[in-house]
């Protein structure tokens, strides 16, 4: 069956900015100036300013980021860097890939983020820097994490990739540690026409460095420092981010309405809990937060005692919308921790509960800013319809992510 309301259309949002971005890539070909050009410096500034730092250094892609953020912080064998076992696999893969080892702590449940509660029993004299992700487009709970890494003394490395907007306590992601790691793919909020990256900071230093890093060590051509990698953000990437950059704001308010609305239609449905809208009641009010809704994810949930077992419901409903023409993905089905390629470090099947749970229950929905509000209903209808269907009797929740700051 053609999907009626796929997980996401990037084709509806080329309609917008398609023509302004042909001109501009056909200005770039003209002017046979591909490499870390005009366009690419100027995205560096935009991006830097919106992340509320100094320095924007564009690379090949976000995995790129994440290793030349630890390469540039000197972290590699024999160092530790904290991190959430829930999260896309090149967080960790970074960090492993440098040599480092990865130490996990478990997630808060409501917003899917590192729970600080955890954080300092995880900190060793090997401790390094500790790695927050900004999951689904909501910051995670930076001031304790702050705090903690300040009495610590170890760096923090922000995983923006999923993120770029949001923010917390009035400042924006990007904005809290030593560095920050941004993903251009294209189907992140701010998505380019292919692969590209970013990292942002308020360190001259560091910024220096890591410019030196992705052209091969070299600061001046044919001269170099230092080892490094030939990973440099070109000029079509560029401006095609720069001719979509204008419109993130609003492109994110529209994600945010289209969360409420899935919420509202969502109440009732047995079986769901639906993710948070704002963090009312909580320490921050929604002046204080912005969620930016990479992905609008609920929780299905399983009837099975055994919560390793396969979540039968959420399979019956993954299949049962895509025969009514509906996308939908589950991000992610294995925390990192149960991964094969990080067996090695020996974490069993339990010691993350919260991360396990969510790998088994989690779903996202289709979130783009084109969706129409009869694509949410007709989801949310679609949805209600089967689960109402269905033997699951748990009834739906709202929740607000928990903070621990005051």
């Amino acid at each position: 069956m053609a999907q009626r309301v796929p997980i996401l259309n990037l084709r509806a949002q080329y309609k917008q900015v398609g023509e302004t971005i042909e001109q501009s890539v056909l200005d770039v070909l003209r002017s046979g100036n591909y490499i870390l050009g005009e366009h690419v410096h100027e995205l560096e500034k935009d991006v830097a300013a919106l992340c509320g730092v100094k320095h924007g250094v564009g690379v090949a892609n976000g995995t790129d980021a994440l290793i030349l953020s630890l390469w540039c912080l000197d972290i590699g064998p024999g160092d530790e860097v904290i991190t959430t076992p829930f999260t896309f696999a090149a967080t960790v893969e970074a960090i492993a890939l440098r040599g480092a080892k990865p130490v996990f702590v478990d997630i808060e449940p409501t917003s899917f983020n590192m729970d600080p509660r955890l954080l300092e029993k995880a900190i060793t004299k090997k401790t390094k820097a500790i790695m927050p992700v900004h999951l689904y487009g909501l910051p995670s709970d930076m001031e304790p994490i702050v705090k903690i890494a300040k009495k610590a003394k170890v760096r923090i490395i922000e995983d923006n990739a999923q993120g770029i907007g949001a923010t917390y306590r009035g400042m924006p992601t990007g904005s809290f540690g030593d560095v920050a790691c941004i993903s251009f793919y294209p189907t992140k909020n701010l998505g380019a026409c292919g692969d590209a990256g970013m990292l942002v900071t308020d360190d001259e230093k560091i910024a220096q460095r890591l410019r030196t890093l992705r052209a091969h060590g070299s600061q001046r051509r044919y001269f170099h420092d230092e080892l490094g990698v030939n990973s440099r953000l070109d000029e079509i990437q560029a401006v095609a981010l720069r001719a979509k950059l204008p419109f993130l704001k609003e492109w994110n308010k529209r994600r945010d309405g289209i969360a409420r609305l899935y919420s509202s239609a969502l109440q009732g449905c047995p079986g769901i809990t639906v993710p948070a809208v704002t963090a009312t009641g909580q320490a921050l009010s929604p002046q204080q937060l912005t969620h930016v809704w990479h992905q609008y994810t609920i929780r299905v949930h399983s009837n099975a005692k055994d919560r390793s077992a396969d979540n039968k419901e959420r399979e019956m409903l993954t299949k049962a919308l895509s025969d009514r023409g509906i996308g939908s993905m589950c991000y992610y089905p294995v925390p990192l921790h149960l991964q094969k390629a990080f067996s090695n470090l020996g974490y069993k099947q339990g010691k993350f509960p919260e991360s396990e749970r969510a790998a088994n229950e989690v779903l996202s929905l289709p979130m783009y800013p084109e969706l129409t509000s009869d694509d949410v209903l007709y989801v949310a209808t679609a949805i209600k319809e089967i689960m109402g269907q269905s033997s699951t009797v748990v009834p739906v929740t709202t929740v607000a992510p928990t903070f621990t700051g005051a």
